[in-house]
């Protein structure tokens, strides 16, 4: 294994850190790893940070998520993270640093599979668009059955082509 477990009484300490100001130098033929470079199964990373758009920032600071999801791979937006070394892990340089490489994705429990269901077995009572989070279309959608059937069956041509998502801007799930 590349890494080791470190003694009790230096996990304890919170500033358990390796680098050449506490006399250790960094020797890639050694077992002893950049911190910067071990697997997320080590690391515990945040979420990507939400900056509601605010290019600026994201220019300033050199991370953060200014648009979500999208519908393709290359229209995902990526951004760095603060990753922190886990405890007991040992590793050369900084415990805590930015890691670049994570999608701007969000997942609130929006399943494209099952929404698609509800929109063709409960449509014209509004359940698609109940889960969705459209509340007032819905209503209206409930009261009117559904729009006498057309706003039922349009609601599954938009769902199926895409048009119709989460009102949250979320993902869906990928899986069920």
């Amino acid at each position: 294994m590349w890494f080791t477990l470190i003694s009790s009484s230096a996990s304890e300490r919170n500033d358990y850190l390796m680098d050449e100001s506490t006399g250790h130098t960094y020797d890639p033929q050694k077992a002893l790893v950049a911190c910067s470079l071990l697997p997320l199964e080590f690391l515990n990373c945040s979420d990507p940070e939400d900056l509601k758009g605010n290019i600026t920032k994201r220019n300033e600071q050199g991370y953060g998520c200014t648009k979500w999801g999208g519908e393709k791979f290359e229209e995902v937006q990526k951004t760095s993270v603060w990753c922190t070394t886990l405890p007991g892990i040992e590793c050369y340089g900084n415990r805590t640093f930015l890691r670049g490489g994570f999608p701007c994705i969000k997942y609130n429990g929006h399943y494209f599979v099952t929404t698609l269901i509800y929109s063709v077995l409960l449509g014209f009572l509004g359940m698609d668009r109940f889960c969705l989070g459209h509340t007032g279309t819905a209503v209206g959608k409930l009261i009117t059955l559904g729009g006498l059937g057309i706003w039922w069956i349009i609601d599954v041509v938009l769902l199926v082509t895409g048009q119709l998502k989460p009102v949250d801007k979320s993902n869906w799930v990928p899986y069920y």
